[in-house]
């Protein structure tokens, strides 16, 4: 598995998601201020609630954007024993019964999955408990 493939992976799943998100806020604000939204009375909450969403989509589009930057901006480095596992790491875990778990460890996108011929690859970040796991026994990284 190639940490580098995977970066780019990454970066491309959050491109496609930020230009979603992109698209979701401007449906979500063209409602919230369109004339037909316009209360009536006040219990016609319509365009309250649209503009409630249209908020929360725009603060998505601007998290989905600072992930994306954060990552784009990240330096890969080969696994050096003397730093450990550091952020850029791609880590292949296994269980007792041969199960394989891989984890990328990104300075943020905590939960984004990407596939890389057909292995789920997880996004964590040093803020999660999963890579405060990991960091904990830094044998089998790859």
């Amino acid at each position: 598995m190639n940490k580098h493939s995977v970066h780019q992976l990454i970066i491309d799943k959050l491109r496609i998601d930020l230009d979603i998100a992109e698209r979701a806020a401007q449906t979500a604000y063209e409602t919230a201020t369109h004339e037909e939204n316009i209360a009536e009375n006040k219990y016609d909450t319509l365009g309250l609630e649209a503009s409630y969403l249209a908020a929360g989509q725009a603060r998505r589009v601007e998290e989905i954007r600072q992930s994306l930057t954060l990552c784009q901006n990240l330096a890969l480095r080969p696994y050096d024993e003397q730093r450990g596992i550091e952020v850029g790491a791609l880590l292949g875990l296994e269980d007792e019964k041969g199960r394989e778990q891989w984890l990328f460890l990104a300075p943020d996108a905590a939960g984004l999955k990407i596939d890389m011929v057909g292995q789920i690859i997880t996004v964590i970040t040093p803020a999660r408990p999963w890579a405060k796991v990991c960091w904990a026994s830094s044998k089998g990284t790859r």
